[in-house]
């Protein structure tokens, strides 16, 4: 059987055509995948929302309701809870090895319900990066254009001197 040290191309190479004269002539692009999709056997989507606790078949450890939940309150409260189950899961540990199991699954409902909440504060915090980042785009612009104002009254200035020197001369 021979073989090919350099494979040919594909065959759709056909439809880019004469590309570098006519960079027009190239397909356009699949549009883009708006709702559900599988993927490597595995059900995806678009849409952008954090599904909630139940749909993932997890225990909700703090009230429900976006409105009424104080963030901070409720991650100190399941970080208290979570070091609490992880000594005692190190004294079951010890005195029965046969228990951990329970103990571990709890140690991650509770990891389960920090990074779900975490997740529902992830919206305010690119918002607030965001604010932030134009907060400083336009701190740097007003300095920028401070500098221009700055060096054209230089630059008016030096022009000036040299037109009084060449008067006097």
């Amino acid at each position: 059987m021979a073989t090919a040290t350099y494979p040919p191309p594909p065959p759709f190479y056909r439809f880019y055509g004469n590309y570098s004269q006519e960079p027009e002539s190239a397909p356009s692009p699949p549009p883009p995948i708006e709702g559900p999709y599988v993927l490597y056997g595995a059900n995806y989507t678009t849409d952008d929302v954090l599904p909630s606790l139940e749909e993932q078949g997890v225990a909700q450890l703090y009230p429900k309701g976006e409105n009424v939940i104080d963030f901070r309150k409720e991650l100190r409260s399941l970080n208290r809870e979570l070091q609490l189950y992880l000594l005692e899961l190190a004294d079951v540990l010890v005195e029965r090895p046969s228990q951990y199991a329970r103990r571990v699954e709890d140690i991650s409902v509770i990891a389960k319900n920090l990074h779900h909440l975490l997740n529902s504060l992830r919206p305010h915090q690119a918002r607030a990066t965001l604010i932030h980042i134009l907060e400083l785009q336009i701190q740097r612009r007003k300095q920028a254009v401070e500098d221009i104002k700055t060096r054209r009254r230089e630059a008016q200035r030096l022009l000036f001197n040299a037109l009084g020197t060449l008067e006097s001369q």
